[in-house]
């Protein structure tokens, strides 16, 4: 029966239940002897001018410890200095072995893997596997991984039910969240979150249903009959059944538009330690079942300022109507009345690369699709902000959303699918950083500081005296 199998071996896969931290110590060491010899001390040495005192603070891996500024106070029974960061842009608060972002140089890597080399030459359930366990797979791992997120893609029928009671409008996403949340009520084992058997098979039914939750959805919001995941096909390929099937017998996507697909989920598989993740990590860190912080992340997803940004780019493109308004409608971006959506990162101060691939799966699905009428604003909107000093010298490229939205519409999903997309494929990365986060004993529930500017004690005044 789907959802009963486990592997074979009873063992983890490779990196899965491997000790990774701390740090290689002998490395470390020899590294340190080294600087001292040549006169060289990784740290860093504070000020305090309200008291004349200096402070030594270690650096490790290029940072300082938070908690090591704590001894920076004027009076002894203070708390101590904290650092003040809103959205936490020069905060780590993990250490993180899965992918690596050098936004400067535009380079993107899934545990040392170049993106690009993943996006040409691998496929989704190949890299999920590598982004959770460290490893790329052995054939024979491969096909045993596959086969296990392949019969974990049935969900079981009360959940039906449960996405029965939604209004036939509701939003694709909303009920995706709702969904995830459910299956915590039942697979009761998943609380078991220390027991790697246990958070296996609850990664196999995370990243095999998935794309049932997502389907069933969209099929609701049509008033479709639900199709039922075919194991004959490929991931991607049985997504697209799940969506697409009406009265053939055999579903059979096109292949371009299936490795179109694939490509897309490689893409968005992972990406550091973004809201949706850090969502993850931090509701994780109450040692909650996967379940539960998946929807926690997937909530995050929702916002239009994650994983609604390439609905936002087509309603630009929609809002611009034609090349030739493209002109004055970049005037009233560098005019501060408009914004140029789909153009810069938090990170990136380069080229997104995800953004050239998806730009060359976009022709191919053109290709098969028709050209979508939007593309040719989108290219103009492309070359004047290449071109023009006010978007080069603020470092606004192009970024993965401003074409990955024109390919979902040319494939016939509505744009409240959109973030449904990125859901999917983002959820081994998300359990990939729960794993993780599990894993490094340097984790406790996560409780971030502030700073209190509010006022201080006050008298209580009776409801009848008060102004």
């Amino acid at each position: 029966m789907a959802g009963q199998h486990e592997m074979r071996d009873g063992a983890c896969p490779p990196g899965a239940c491997s000790e990774r931290w701390p740090m290689d110590p002998v490395k470390t060491d020899r590294e340190s002897s080294e600087k001292i010899a040549a006169g060289k001390r990784d740290s860093l040495t504070v000020t305090d001018n309200r008291t004349g005192k200096s402070y030594e603070l270690p650096i490790e891996d290029g940072a300082i410890r938070a908690a090591d500024l704590r001894q920076i106070k004027v009076e002894e029974d203070e708390f101590g200095m904290m650092s003040y960061d809103p959205a936490f842009t020069n905060t780590a608060s993990c250490y993180s072995r899965v992918t690596y972002i050098d936004g400067d140089k535009g380079i993107l890597e899934y545990r040392g893997y170049p993106i690009e080399a993943l996006a040409e030459r691998s496929t989704f359930l190949e890299t999920a596997y590598l982004i959770l366990y460290g490893e790329l797979p052995t054939k024979p791992q491969l096909e045993e991984w596959t086969w296990h997120i392949t019969h974990h893609t049935f969900i079981h029928e009360s959940i039906k039910k449960f996405l029965d009671g939604f209004h036939y409008d509701a939003h694709p996403m909303g009920m995706l969240v709702s969904s995830v949340a459910a299956l915590s009520t039942f697979y009761p084992d998943a609380k078991d979150i220390f027991n790697p058997d246990s958070r296996r098979k609850q990664t196999y039914r995370l990243i095999g249903k998935m794309p049932t939750l997502a389907a069933f959805a969209y099929r609701h919001s049509l008033g479709l009959p639900y199709v039922y995941p075919d194991n004959e096909l490929s991931y991607s390929a049985n997504f697209l059944n799940m969506l697409f099937k009406t009265t053939e017998l055999k579903f059979k996507p096109n292949a371009t538009l299936e490795k179109a697909l694939d490509v897309l989920f490689i893409l968005h598989a992972d990406h550091e330690q973004n809201c949706s993740t850090s969502a993850m990590r931090g509701v994780g860190s109450s040692h909650v079942d996967p379940y539960s912080a998946t929807a926690a992340a997937t909530a995050a997803l929702y916002g239009p300022l994650h994983g609604g940004a390439n609905e936002a780019v087509l309603r630009m493109l929609l809002d611009i109507g034609s090349v030739k308004n493209v002109p004055e409608y970049i005037k009233r971006v560098k005019g501060g009345e408009k914004k140029l959506m789909g153009f810069g990162h938090r990170v990136y101060k380069n080229f997104d690369p995800r953004a050239k691939i998806i730009k060359q799966v976009a022709y191919e699905v053109f290709d098969v699709l028709g050209r979508n009428p939007l593309l040719d604003i989108a290219l103009e909107c492309e070359r004047i902000a290449l071109e023009d000093d006010y978007f080069v010298k603020r470092k606004l490229y192009p970024n993965v959303d401003f074409y990955s939205g024109l390919i979902y519409q040319a494939m016939s999903f509505p744009m409240t699918m959109f973030p449904v997309l990125f859901a999917i494929p983002r959820t081994a990365g998300w359990v990939a950083q729960w794993e993780e986060m599990l894993q490094d004993p340097e984790q406790k529930i996560a409780r971030p500081r502030q700073l209190y500017v509010g006022d201080r004690r006050r008298d209580y005044v009776p409801i009848d005296e008060r102004q």
